[in-house]
């Protein structure tokens, strides 16, 4: 290649390098000259979004779903504020991602032109490392730098700014780097002896599994080490598809409602594994499971990034490795001796984790517990199940049995919006497996335009819009804390089938339990989006609790104060 190159052609040239495979994007002027790069790569499948932070969103998920950086592309000022919060969801989830943010002309800069934002100011607290490339002959030192930190350590979002003109810069042609290949971590000899006694002289141990990176060969491995050395393994928050939730050995998820019996568990357990997860406030119900900064617990904590050891929990050891090696390494021991105390307790374990996820008697004309045993029967085991965020998640997260790697996509972060640029992307990269996203009401229309995008690639994925009328979980919390006192939580709503329909896609409304099931197989067989929308009685908040029951429970917090 002798011909001069554009920074625009070396940026699209890297990115084939590297075999980036789809971009999520929403167009942009200030990166036009990439687009028309793009031209020439038909190779790089693009799905054009409707908001920036749906095409952020649809990233994270790639790179959930993968393991390596997905991509984004948005324009600057307005574009790049909207996928912030895509970005965020990939630094707290610990996902692999890159976003290229247009930037104004270099002789514009720091006289706040149209749309000027200093990108490292701005995206400096959720993202690994923010740059801007200032000279096109830097695209292939950059963009392999960018693809080196978003999958080292702790993975996570990186930010390359893009400056208009330098994309445009015409240069001498600059070969790219190879295809990143991340070292990982291993664990220290003395380190793994340590670990080995430790589980050797425990009676009561239990391992908490979760993080970012993780992948099919390590959730077989666990599997395997849990059932020989005869230890409970419980997921982290929104991290069930790490072990088989049919697994004897399966304790349950650590997470947001967690089950009372699991949270004693892992307060009384004297060997506490924590298998690349930092265990953070969702996990450790508000760090109530755990003293700090001192656990009573004797703590293995396994991180990839050295720096997370210690800073909320003093570990009695710190593994700084990545978790995958580690629990490779594990799998190869024998234990010793496991007692039939300890072989009885994991077998409790389960026990109380399948008493906890019976599913409950129902209210109301339209009953989850109805839907939830429909999908069951319905829908196969390879399904990707994706959720965003509100009191209806629980229904998937409490009684749904993911038994895949990788099969949830959902945020640790809680950011609401996430199920349906979720559900797009895994529809367009898994094309071959059943797709079905969880919405509230309020969840789905955060990034509700996102189903153009799945009409416009004809995408095969089913949504379920649980319908109460109202911010639920905001809700939730404003009844026990103000009872009687509601504000700014009712919603109103569009008939989503209608809304569905007005965009090509199949779309109904179930107004009866008995009426769910054929539903459902109508949309299985839809070739294409199909939407069903479920009204649900708004008593029916939890499946523990109606929303009178809450509100009956804030008087009485009221009366004590």
């Amino acid at each position: 290649m002798s011909e001069n190159r554009t920074g625009a052609q070396i940026l699209v040239d890297c990115l084939q390098v590297q075999n980036v495979e789809h971009i999520f994007l929403v167009p942009g002027e200030s990166y036009l000259s990439v687009l028309d790069a793009l031209v020439d790569a038909p190779e790089i499948k693009l799905t054009v979004c409707r908001q920036e932070g749906g095409a952020a969103m649809m990233a994270d998920a790639h790179g959930k779903l993968t393991g390596r950086p997905g991509i984004c592309m948005v324009t600057r000022g307005p574009g790049a504020t909207n996928a912030s919060a895509g970005l965020h969801v990939a630094f707290q989830d610990q996902t692999p991602m890159i976003l290229f943010v247009g930037q104004v002309a270099r002789d514009m800069r720091e006289r706040e032109a149209f749309q000027e934002i200093d990108y490292r100011k701005m995206f400096g607290e959720v993202a690994k490392w923010v740059a801007e490339i200032d000279k096109p002959e830097r695209i292939p030192e950059l963009v392999s730098r960018a693809f080196h930190v978003a999958c080292s350590g702790r993975p996570g979002p990186v930010v390359l700014a893009l400056p208009e003109d330098m994309l445009t810069d015409l240069c001498a042609p600059v070969p790219a780097l190879p295809a990143v290949t991340v070292p990982k971590s291993d664990i220290a000899q003395d380190d793994f002896e340590m670990l080995i006694a430790l589980l050797e002289n425990a009676s009561n141990p239990l391992i908490v599994v979760g993080g970012g990176p993780w992948n099919q060969s390590a959730k077989n491995a666990l599997e395997e080490f849990s059932s020989k050395w005869s230890i409970p393994v419980a997921a982290s928050f929104r991290c069930q598809d790490f072990f088989d939730n049919i697994h004897p050995n399966y304790a349950g998820d650590v997470g947001i409602g967690v089950n009372p019996k699991l949270a004693e568990r892992v307060k009384n357990t004297d060997l506490l594994i924590l298998l690349g997860t930092r265990f953070g406030e969702m996990e450790s119900s508000g760090y109530s499971l755990i003293d700090i900064p001192k656990p009573r617990q004797k703590l293995v904590h396994i991180f990839p990034d050295p720096s997370e050891i210690g800073r909320v929990y003093f570990a009695t050891l710190g593994v700084p490795a990545s978790p995958t090696i580690v629990v490779q390494r594990l799998n190869q021991r024998q234990p010793s001796n496991i007692s039939t105390k300890q072989a009885e307790n994991t077998a409790m374990a389960n026990i109380e984790y399948k008493e906890w996820s019976t599913l409950p008697e129902g209210i109301g004309d339209v009953q989850m517990p109805d839907v939830m045993r429909s999908i069951d029967s319905l829908m196969p085991a390879d399904t990707i199940v994706t959720n965003g965020a509100g009191n209806y998640t629980v229904w998937v997260h409490r009684f749904y049995r993911f038994t895949r790697f990788r099969s949830q996509l959902a945020p640790i972060s809680g950011s609401m919006g996430y199920g349906l640029p979720a559900a797009v992307a895994a529809a367009r990269i898994s094309p071959d497996r059943p797709v079905i996203c969880f919405a509230g009401d309020g969840c789905f229309l955060m990034h509700g335009q996102e189903l153009a995008t799945a009409r416009k690639y004809n995408l095969n994925l089913i949504i379920l819009i649980v319908n109460n009328g109202m911010y639920g979980t905001i809700r939730m919390h404003q009844e026990r804390n103000y009872p009687d006192r509601v504000s700014a939580t009712e919603l109103t709503n569009p008939n989503f089938g209608a809304l569905a329909r007005a965009y090509g896609c199949h779309g109904e409304v179930v107004k009866n339990s008995s009426e769910f099931t054929d539903a459902l197989k109508r949309a299985m067989e839809v070739n294409g989006p199909a939407l069903i929308e479920l009204p649900i009685d708004p008593q029916a908040l939890t499946p523990q609790k109606t929303l009178s029951d809450i509100r009956n429970d804030g008087r009485k917090l009221i009366a004590v104060r």
